[in-house]
């Protein structure tokens, strides 16, 4: 049997899938369940306790014991709690396995120790998790055994978003309808329903788990706190697209494996820019799918590596003077139909509903730019984003040569009579055939990138749930498309109203169209010249969810409530204050009890050795200088130790909220840099086997 003929026989096997509920479902049932999913009706009892009770035979048939309603609150990852499927006992003294329609629809964890940003008092404990029937189950397997993963939103009593899925689902029924008046517009009547589809890449690092073991901070803050280069990094590239080492070859053999069973389209694997950098990208899915999906990679990426003795980082700077971490989010619409509302065509120039889907998306994304930065804040992205490695801090839009070109004749004339042609790709050599060419080449530094038939959002983080980035852009362009539709719908010549509102759109918003070099110092100062926002780190960035546009818009197509985004507000500042606080502890820790201890040991063993050479009567100038530079070193270590002490007490003690998140960036993390600069200067005189962590060279080279 092949191995490929294999895979799509285990492809989906743990997933009550569209398949699995044909099979087992009555006709009826199956029918309404798909009706509610495609039409978003509401789920009866009568049905629900059938469909409930064959997804109970079907996960115990796969070995499950217990099921759990997997859920997303506001922590950044998944949460669960497991029930096994026993009633209680009966008077014989057995059991029955039962799941009824009631536990498949609701769930009840409790709702007070999850972050609510003020949402939710201590003492109202009850929350609620409800089934999202459009993202099938799943059974897992791990050490627990088998467990049936029912996805679900979380609420609170009273109706609140507590997660990161119920935003989506919303933003996700808001562009819906909003793309269905645009399609009508252009007479359209037989597609039913528009879904953002997303696929997500994912980065990630691999490193050995008995050196991770032995370093402090990855272990409590995920990333390397102190650490000097090695005399090589990844200035070769030749890691990039390189040949996979057998030892990781074999986990991404694995971990394809996993998720192709639970339905995860895991396409594309290879070598990162850094060394011990990888990369897994999988197929287009419908983006709260998408979104439950790149959850399980990174669950799944990280289950994988301890089973092969490594441990997955997926913080979005593990090593400074490396290339980071993040996740590519590919966006589009697509009809239920197969039709896709981002394809240009051969001729985009000619293609008006194109051209006003692409010029609402220039408006939505040059209004929100603020927003859209924001949905990739992350303390650790801070780290990334503008630092040459990966989008700049600055929200622009990269059209490619074509798309900017057709622009460019629409607001220098009015009209866009031609698009520029791909071509062909002579490769010179008379064994290889001509190529035929794109229209554009494609540009790494932009944020926001059309390539081809769709939007590339380049900020996320690594380890950030791809949610919030999909809520700011489905409703964003919802509002654009809301905002076109009635003008267009009250016009009394359809073909001249779209024509000028498509002059009006790229005319207005061609500032934030950028083709050049983002990491060039003349586009900072070009984007400030047009306007656009340079945001520069999360605390700058977590004020745009409360501005008076953000809270209209969004309140407008009912996917957050004022209140739900000041809790956000509030979880952000708090979450971002706690992680800095724990990495500068951290810090402090490591410094105190491992590298000053080291350091003086090795001091005095020099020092040692200056007087014993002296003694000889032999020139110790060399030992001697090397004592004092040491000594120096240790010195400054001590005093920026004292300061990051001092600094960090200080945050400790202010009040949460944005006035101790903004202490931690602007004090506290510059007194962490300035620890971290003399101990890495130490770290490259201590004899290696006097240093008390791994090294740079330990962690990223020996995989």
């Amino acid at each position: 049997m092949s191995e490929a003929l294999k895979v799509a026989e285990i492809f989906g096997e743990d997933v009550f899938n569209d398949t699995v509920m044909q099979e087992r479902l009555p006709k009826k049932v199956y029918k309404d369940l798909k009706k509610i999913i495609e039409e978003g009706k509401e789920l009866d009892l009568a049905t629900a306790d059938v469909i409930a009770h064959e997804m109970k035979e079907w996960a115990i048939e796969k070995g499950a014991t217990h099921y759990t309603h997997w859920f997303q609150p506001l922590t950044g990852a998944t949460a669960e709690k497991h029930d096994s499927f026993i009633s209680a006992p009966l008077p014989n003294g057995k059991v029955l396995m039962s799941f009824s329609g009631k536990e498949l629809i609701k769930g009840e964890p409790d709702a007070s120790s999850f972050p609510s940003g003020g949402l939710r008092a201590t003492f109202e404990a009850r929350g609620y998790t409800a089934w999202d029937c459009t993202s099938p189950a799943f059974v897992r397997h791990d050490a627990a055994g088998a467990t049936l993963c029912i996805p679900t939103a979380f609420c609170s009593y009273k109706g609140e978003a507590l997660d990161q899925k119920t935003p989506l689902l919303r933003s996700m029924q808001a562009i819906n309808e909003q793309s269905l008046r645009l399609l009508r517009l252009f007479g359209n009547t037989t597609a039913k329903k528009v879904t953002p589809s997303v696929g997500a890449e994912q980065e990630y690092f691999l490193v050995d788990a008995e050196k991770f073991e032995q370093r402090k901070d990855l272990i409590y803050a995920g990333r390397t706190l102190f650490g000097a280069m090695p005399p090589k990094g990844q200035e070769m590239d030749d890691h990039y697209f390189g040949t996979i080492r057998q030892r990781i070859a074999g986990f991404m053999k694995d971990v394809n494996i996993e998720l192709w069973k639970v339905g995860v389209a895991s396409k594309t694997q290879h070598n990162e820019v850094a060394p011990a950098q990888h990369e897994l990208a999988p197929i287009y899915g419908e983006a709260n799918v998408a979104v439950d999906h790149n959850h399980l990679v990174m669950q799944t990426l990280k289950r994988i590596a301890c089973q092969h003795g490594m441990k997955c980082l997926l913080h979005e700077k593990p090593f400074a003077g490396v290339n980071g971490s993040g996740k590519h989010n590919n966006w589009s619409l697509t009809t239920d139909d197969g039709k896709n509302l981002l394809e240009p065509g051969k001729t985009p120039h000619e293609n008006v509903q194109f051209l006003l889907v692409l010029t609402c998306i220039l408006k939505a994304v040059d209004k929100h730019a603020a927003l859209l930065r924001e949905s990739a804040a992350d303390v650790g992205n801070d780290h990334r984003l503008g630092a040459n490695e990966a989008p700049p801090a600055i929200i622009s839009i990269f059209l490619g040569d074509q798309l900017e070109d057709v622009i460019r004749q629409l607001v220098d004339t009015g009209e866009a009579t031609h698009s520029l042609k791909g071509g062909r790709l002579e490769t010179g050599v008379s064994t290889l055939p001509d190529l035929a060419k794109d229209a554009t080449d494609r540009n790494r530094t932009s944020p926001f990138a059309f390539t081809g038939n769709k939007f590339e959002f380049r900020m996320v983080g690594s380890r950030d749930s791809i949610s919030g980035s999909n809520v700011v852009l489905n409703t964003i362009v919802a509002e654009a498309f809301a905002e076109a539709c009635d003008v267009l719908e009250k016009a009394d010549d359809f073909d001249m109203a779209v024509h000028d509102l498509i002059k009006k759109y790229a005319t207005e918003h061609q500032r934030i169209i950028f083709n050049g070099n983002g990491y060039a110092d003349a586009w900072v100062e070009e984007a400030e010249r047009r306007g656009l926002p340079n945001i520069k780190s999360m605390v700058e960035a977590v004020p745009a969810l409360v501005t008076e546009d953000t809270v209209s818009m969004f309140e407008k197509f009912k996917v957050f409530t004022k209140a739900e985004l000041e809790s956000r507000v509030e979880i952000k500042y708090e979450n971002y204050s706690k992680a800095i606080n724990i990495e500068a502890r951290t810090m402090i820790d490591m410094a105190s009890k491992q590298i000053i201890p080291a350091v003086i040991k090795y001091t005095k063993s020099l020092a040692d050795t200056v007087l014993a050479v002296k003694e000889a009567g032999v020139d110790a100038s060399v030992q001697a200088g090397l004592l004092k530079e040491t000594s120096d070193l240790l010195a400054a270590t001590k005093s920026a130790l004292d300061a990051l002490s001092a600094v960090t007490d200080k945050a400790a003690a202010m009040d949460e909220g944005e006035e101790q998140a903004r202490f931690y960036h602007f004090d506290v993390v510059p007194a962490m840099e300035t620890l971290r600069t003399p101990v890495d200067k130490l770290e490259m005189i201590v004899d290696k086997e006097a240093w008390p962590m791994p090294s740079y060279g330990d962690l990223i080279f020996e995989v």
